[in-house]
């Protein structure tokens, strides 16, 4: 091929680069139709961390995995979690650093592997050696996939039921409601999926500001490999509430806190949605004993907040609770009892008068005396185009919805059972300012467990989050996950050629 023909290539190719380009980004001068709306696509790769679950030898852990049914995901691919044990890009055994569970151990067979989309899978373990888990799906398995890590405790500290929606991994993250105080256990769990290490600080934000914590500084997470950081082994500093800040200097990690305690049970503490103006907190449990608001403002300027409850009748005021002033880098906690009274209740934040962004999450107790148990509600995003929840049986699960700027109508669908069973789906309508906890959709014929997906149909936007509950030795155990949107689609843009443009 001579050079005439390599160059009149060459320009024919950027000839068409360049003017698609040009329909994208600039409508015809002459009066043409402006290009169409980007489409809505599934994604075609995604994944997931789930954190080592406990290091109690009596604790009994289940894995379920589901991926809705998405329409245009294609018909391959496949998904499956394996451990996370330190294994290098090579295949070599990459080890764990000091702290990490699963060293020496390599494994490339996988703990679960979904079969088809739609009917949920499950694994199950026990004991205290289990490791995290690095998960991924691509083709029809990838749009929505959704894991969830359940484990229950009988004895110790931290027993109850924790539970934890394994998540991706980023380069920041926000957990108000941690704590170092007498009696609580907190670890952070980094994990890294890359095939590099990933460079991690850890800072503490107490009630008088940020906490010297030079351990934190630096931490490395070698690749593949997942590790627990006791947060009193940052600090001598001992605080019932603090805003743990994971910020990744290179690399990325997942990120989710375990917070146990010796009298009072425990739970996961998953990350706070962005700092914002305004934050929902969704699905109090109606016979919480007591409720407990952490908030935190990570900029320069205090923030003045409005405290609303949406409970089943409206938006009402907390008696005595009316706002929360929070000083600029230093975590505030606020005691609302039995906020909610025998109601589902959700928590709405809003600026008094100037917007300051800020972080929050709710820290709950159901039961009295040492038959407490605990779980946090972060603050999060709203459901978007749809979330998922896992694990969910016949009994003992419920679905909050919220809606606080507005009347919306919602679309809830049980999936098959992952044993046996019908899919079954209902519409509900929330009204502006209210929280419902809804008559749940329960699979015809339903065997094992079930996953629920949440989309909205119309109006404005809704919040939602689902409770486990399970009585255990009379401790009335639970957890709660809050349901974002999953991300399962992206904004495709639509590209034509325009060679109209080299008229011009």
């Amino acid at each position: 091929m001579n050079r005439t023909t390599l160059s009149l290539i060459a320009g024919t190719a950027a000839l068409a680069a360049v003017t698609a380009f040009a329909a994208i980004d600039s409508p015809s001068a002459s009066g043409a139709a402006a290009p169409r709306a980007a489409a809505r696509l599934p994604v075609e790769r995604t994944s997931l961390l789930c954190p080592a679950p406990s290091t109690s030898d009596v604790a009994d852990t289940a894995y379920t995995s589901f991926t809705p049914v998405t329409e245009g995901a294609g018909s391959g691919g496949k998904a499956r979690l394996q451990a996370a044990v330190g294994q290098s890009a090579d295949g070599t055994d990459g080890g764990r650093s000091k702290g990490g569970k699963g060293a020496g151990k390599k494994s490339d067979e996988p703990v679960l592997t979904p079969k088809a989309p739609g009917t949920p899978a499950t694994a199950e373990t026990s004991g205290a050696d289990a490791p995290a888990l690095v998960g991924t799906a691509d083709g029809r398995f990838a749009s929505g996939w959704t894991v969830q890590e359940t484990t229950e405790v009988a004895v110790g500290s931290g027993r109850g039921l924790l539970g934890v929606n394994c998540t991706g991994a980023d380069t920041e993250f926000w957990f108000p409601g941690a704590g170092t105080a007498a009696g609580r256990t907190d670890y952070v769990h980094l994990t890294n999926p890359d095939d590099s290490a990933a460079v991690v600080d850890i800072e503490l934000y107490g009630k008088d500001g940020a906490i010297k914590s030079p351990l934190g500084e630096n931490l490395t997470v070698k690749p593949h490999a997942s590790e627990p950081i006791l947060l009193s082994t940052l600090t001598d500093e001992r605080q019932t509430d603090l805003t743990v800040h994971v910020s990744v200097r290179s690399g990325r990690v997942g990120a989710a806190v375990q917070a146990l305690d010796d009298k009072a049970g425990g739970d996961w503490l998953a990350a706070a949605t962005d700092p914002a103006g305004s934050q929902v907190l969704p699905g109090i449990p109606k016979d919480a004993t007591d409720v407990r608001l952490i908030a935190f403002a990570p900029g320069d300027d205090d923030a003045d907040l409005k405290i609303r409850l949406a409970s089943p009748s409206g938006l009402i005021t907390p008696a005595g609770h009316e706002t929360l002033h929070v000083k600029a880098g230093m975590t505030t906690a606020v005691d609302l009892g039995d906020v909610t009274r025998g109601e589902a209740g959700s928590l709405f934040l809003a600026p008094t008068d100037q917007s300051v962004p800020v972080v929050a999450a709710l820290q709950v107790v159901r039961g009295k005396g040492d038959k407490k148990e605990t779980a946090f509600i972060p603050a999060t995003a709203a459901v978007g185009t749809r979330a998922t929840a896992a694990d969910n049986s016949a009994k003992g699960t419920t679905l909050a919805l919220t809606a606080p700027t507005g009347t919306a109508t919602v679309k809830v669908t049980a999936s098959a059972g992952s044993e046996g069973g019908t899919p079954v789906t209902k519409t509900y309508t929330i009204k502006s300012g209210t929280t419902q906890n809804v008559d749940l959709p329960v699979p015809a014929g339903l065997k094992g467990t079930y996953a629920l997906t949440v989309e909205p149909v119309s109006g404005a936007p809704v919040y939602a989050s689902r409770t486990l509950a399970a009585t255990e030795g009379g401790v009335p155990a639970f957890t709660v996950q809050t349901l974002p949107d999953d991300r399962g689609t992206v904004s495709v843009p639509t590209t034509e050629q325009d060679l109209s443009i080299l008229q011009k």
